[in-house]
C-alpha cells in the first residue's frame, strides 16, 4: 500500500447507506447505485446505455469486490436512491474563477475549504425543502469526488489511487444567510440541500468534461472541468494534509459561474457529461 495511503474503516449496508462488509478499494468499470426495488432496497450495478439501463442486484461489497444475485430489474421499474451515505462531505469555494467574479469575491490562493453535513443527503428526484428562514436559495452543480483508499498527506502525485469514482452534486446554499453573516456551515447544511447521484461511475476521466445545471429546462450554469483552479490531485493533498480522509468520504469540487435562485415547484438538474444527470424538485418545507 502506497505511503500517505490506509485502508480507512469497513462500511454498512445498502439499508443505510454503507458499502458491505469490506472498505472500498478501487473497482474499475462498474456503475454502482442505490436503489429501492420491489422488495427493499440494493445496491446495484447499472448496465447498458443511453435509456436503456437496467440495475443489477449486488449481493455484497459493492464497492470492494462485487457478488451479484442474479435479480434485475429495469432501471426504471426501480427507484434510484443516494449511492450511499459520506462519512463527511468536504466542500470546495470559489473553485472557479468566473463564479467568485460573479459573487464579487477574490480567487484564494489555497482551496477554500468548509464541510457540509451527511443529513444534508439526498438522491435523485427527491425534494429539496426550501427553509422558511432563507428567502433566497440558490442551485450550484458540482463534480464530486468519492474517497475509496483513505489516509492522511496523501501526495498529489498518488492521489488519484485514493479515488472511487466520481458522482454528481447540488450544493444548494441559503445564499441571503451566507452572506448575512458568513457562516457557509449554516447556508449549506439544511437538510437537503446535498443532493448527490445518480450512482457512482468508476472508470471516468474528470480532467477535462463539460458541466450544466438546467432549471426547468433553461441552462443556467455551463462550464467544463478543465476550468478547475485547483484540480482534483491538489484538492487531496489540501484537504488529507488537514484530516484524515475515510472511504466513502466526498469531495464537492466547486460550482461554475451562473449560479441562481430556486423557487417552489421548480426541477434543477446537473449534468457532467459522461456521468449522468442528477435531477430534484424544489419544494417549501
Amino acid at each position: 500500500m502506497p505511503a500517505g495511503v490506509s485502508a480507512g474503516v469497513s462500511c454498512l449496508d445498502a439499508r443505510h447507506g454503507g458499502c458491505g462488509r469490506k472498505p472500498p478499494v478501487r473497482v474499475i468499470g462498474v456503475r454502482i447505485a442505490r436503489i429501492a426495488q420491489p422488495d427493499g432496497l440494493a445496491f446495484a450495478s447499472i448496465e447498458g446505455d443511453g435509456d436503456d439501463l437496467t440495475a443489477v442486484e449486488i449481493a455484497d461489497d459493492p464497492f470492494a469486490n462485487p457478488t451479484f444475485t442474479g435479480r434485475r430489474w429495469p432501471l426504471a421499474d426501480v427507484r434510484l436512491l443516494a449511492p450511499f451515505l459520506p462519512p463527511k462531505i468536504v466542500c470546495i469555494g470559489r473553485n472557479y474563477a468566473e463564479h467568485a467574479a460573479e459573487l464579487g469575491n477574490e480567487v484564494p490562493d489555497n482551496p477554500l475549504m468548509f464541510l457540509k453535513p451527511n443529513t444534508a443527503v439526498i438522491g435523485p428526484n427527491a425534494d429539496i425543502k426550501l427553509p422558511s428562514v432563507s428567502e433566497r436559495v440558490d442551485f450550484e452543480g458540482e463534480l464530486a469526488v468519492i474517497i475509496g483508499v483513505g489516509g492522511r498527506d496523501i501526495p498529489a502525485s498518488r492521489a488519484r489511487q485514493s479515488i472511487l469514482g466520481y458522482t454528481i452534486a447540488n450544493d444548494v446554499t441559503a445564499r441571503d444567510l451566507q452572506e448575512a453573516d458568513g457562516q457557509w456551515t449554516r447556508a449549506k447544511g439544511f437538510d437537503t440541500f446535498c443532493p448527490l447521484g445518480p450512482w457512482v461511475e468508476t472508470e471516468f476521466d474528470p480532467s477535462d468534461v463539460a458541466i450544466r445545471t438546467e432549471v426547468d429546462g433553461v441552462v443556467k450554469q455551463d462550464s467544463r472541468t478543465s476550468l478547475l483552479l485547483h484540480d482534483i490531485p491538489e484538492l487531496i493533498e489540501y484537504i488529507s494534509a488537514v484530516m484524515t480522509l475515510r472511504p466513502l468520504d466526498v469531495i464537492l469540487t466547486g460550482t461554475p459561474a451562473g449560479v441562481g435562485p430556486l423557487r417552489a415547484g421548480q426541477s434543477v438538474s446537473v449534468t457532467v457529461d459522461g456521468l449522468g444527470t442528477l435531477t430534484n424538485t424544489v419544494t417549501n418545507r
